[in-house]
């Protein structure tokens, strides 16, 4: 069953809640530190938690376009991305590492608001039919990519990925989150 806007919006704020408290209650050590199951620092996973929001901004009119093409247009891209996964993994990999000196504790909480301030007016301005338009995937790209996602689907996705991510990271908890239960999808994400 398709989320609601209601549920999406509501996961973003959690999301922002939390990053906000692992922020304020980490020191420097603790973002330096290797975050569990990836080769990343804690800062750098969280900056990465960040990004997934960031690619949902650059995703929404990709999706607009290619759920208007052909049906076999869209396999056909989603089939060349797919094909593309090595690179995509390096750079997905290095390219957090990078940003994650830009957009660092300082920077980081501020991206994700902008971001999700976007994407948020983006969805509340969609209707039903445009939230179920759906195009094909990349579904090599990422655990929570399937071979057709719709609108909402991608709506959705940034904090499925933040929460799968959160798992990994080695800090506390955040104060008083509101964190729901993880997915148990399987194991394979490209950037461990």
């Amino acid at each position: 069953m398709e989320p609601t806007k209601a549920e999406i919006l509501a996961g973003y704020s959690r999301a922002s809640h939390d990053l906000d408290a692992w922020l304020k209650n980490a020191g420097d050590a603790d973002l330096r530190r290797r975050s569990n199951g990836t080769r990343w620092t804690n800062e750098e996973l969280l900056f990465h938690m960040v990004f997934g929001y960031m690619v949902v901004r650059a995703l929404l009119p990709l999706v607009h376009l290619i759920s208007r093409l052909p049906e076999p247009a869209g396999k056909a891209f989603a089939a060349v991305l797919n094909a593309g996964t090595r690179p995509f993994d390096v750079v997905n990999y290095w390219g957090s590492r990078a940003a994650a000196l830009v957009y660092n504790k300082r920077r980081m909480r501020r991206k994700l608001d902008k971001t999700m301030s976007a994407i948020s007016r983006s969805l509340e301005r969609e209707s039903s039919r445009s939230l179920a338009r759906s195009m094909p995937f990349p579904d090599r790209w990422d655990p929570f990519f399937t071979p057709a996602m719709t609108l909402g689907d991608v709506y959705a996705y940034p904090t499925l990925h933040f929460d799968f991510h959160a798992r990994q990271l080695s800090l506390s908890h955040p104060p008083m989150s509101h964190q729901e239960p993880h997915s148990d999808k399987p194991p394979g994400h490209p950037v461990t």
